[in-house]
């Protein structure tokens, strides 16, 4: 496991902030209780849902460069598993060691992720999101597959028409899910070709614990071998955090608390550029984890750009990255048909908004903070359940100029 390594002049000021806080210098959350992680099935699939998360974000971070990129991997985690329930004996050996599973020994393995599902998507939380495969109409189909994921996931596959109308009933069923806010997840027809798709939305918007006083100022955001943009951002000053520095990664660490057991992990790097790789190589379940035991808390000048999105692409070009390379080539859906059967696509699309509400106001009693925290240069971000340690959203930001619902 990676730690995070704190920079001995980073500890100095922190500690001077701290001094100045309403405790007159006394240490504050030194003591408390951290829920702890992999020793249950639901944190033990948490964790499991995360590695995969993160193995497909670099995926797409490879390919994609130096652009805006999101993913929301728990629902893609849903559709690949109820695709596994189509597959022979090898054929799930090999998605469920892509999707992690195989390190959770965990013979009741479906009504886990059933059951993590559920709480990661409780209202408060701000999380919806929608799974499901669809299958091509020329596909002598076996029913018993239909009825076993419909009685563990409740949702039926369901045969495609063939037609202008699929597009439509796919974008629909998505939209009804996910409360009418993933809307158009397809913007072109699924393949024709004799096989299954799998479609996967999230829609995240989590509410803060603490509030921010102003939101909307138009302020300079930095990128990478461009002039800088002006983008609308969020600031509160006395903004409880809590922060560390990786000198390894080159990046400061802050962690917000949002409302019901969910908070964001925000990866500043030090200098301006879209180049995460050495950052994004470090991600996994257990880093994050150490992460939330390690930073230190803190108040803060924070000022964050207000991030309303929408992202969609193909994930099915990145699972051989993933270790789904001989599997593509043979994936053995015999549980669906005993035809010849491929994975033709794995459409995925997300959307997120931030809003400066929350449920408690920063101090207004004591001194402004003598720490701030601009994110105004390209910077990496996640979005955590804390009871499961399951990772909701990640996403790399390069230019919130760009980004549009």
């Amino acid at each position: 496991m990676k730690s995070t390594t704190f920079l001995l002049v980073f500890a100095v000021v922190l500690s001077f902030c701290q001094a100045q806080s309403e405790t007159g210098g006394e240490e504050t959350g030194g003591e408390e209780e951290h829920v702890e992680l992999f020793t249950t099935p639901t944190t033990k699939m948490g964790a499991a849902t995360s590695d995969f998360g993160y193995n497909l974000f670099r995926a797409l971070a490879s390919s994609q460069a130096s652009t805006n990129i999101f993913l929301g991997p728990i629902s893609v985690s849903a559709a690949l598993t109820q695709l596994s329930m189509g597959g022979s004996e090898r054929a799930q050996r090999q998605l469920f060691r892509a999707l992690r599973y195989h390190t959770l020994q965990d013979p009741q393995l479906h009504n886990t992720l059933k059951d993590l599902l559920a709480s990661v998507k409780s209202p408060g939380k701000g999380l919806s999101t929608a799974a499901r495969i669809y299958l091509a109409r020329r596909i002598r189909t076996k029913p018993e597959f239909f009825t076993l994921v419909e009685q563990q996931y409740g949702v039926r596959p369901k045969a495609l028409l063939g037609g202008p109308k699929d597009m439509k009933d796919v974008n629909d069923w998505v939209a009804q899910e996910t409360g009418g806010k993933i809307l158009s997840l397809l913007a072109k027809a699924l393949p024709k070709a004799l096989g299954v798709n799998a479609i996967s939305g999230a829609y995240f918007k989590g509410k803060w614990v603490t509030r921010f006083g102003q939101t909307g100022l138009m302020e300079s955001f930095q990128v990478d071998g461009g002039a800088p943009v002006r983008v609308p951002m969020m600031q509160q000053d006395n903004y409880p955090v809590k922060m560390g520095a990786d000198s390894d990664l080159s990046c400061t660490i802050t962690q917000l608390q949002m409302q019901d057991g969910v908070s964001m992990f925000i990866f500043l790097p030090d200098d301006v550029t879209s180049n995460m790789t050495l950052l994004e190589e470090s991600l996994t379940a257990e880093f994050v984890q150490d992460l939330s035991m390690t930073l230190l808390p803190a108040k803060v000048s924070l000022t964050l750009p207000v991030l309303r999105l929408s992202y969609s692409t193909d994930l099915l070009p990145l699972l051989g990255d993933v270790g789904l390379s001989e599997w593509l080539a043979d994936t053995d859906l015999e549980q669906i048909s005993a035809q010849p059967t491929k994975l033709n696509s794995v459409n995925h699309k997300v959307v997120m908004e931030t809003a400066p509400e929350g449920t408690q106001y920063a101090s207004t009693t004591e001194a402004g903070s003598h720490l701030l925290y601009r994110v105004d240069r390209p910077f990496l971000y996640l979005v955590r359940d804390e009871m499961s340690g399951a990772l909701l959203f990640i996403g790399r930001v390069v230019n919130p100029k760009v980004l549009s619902i």
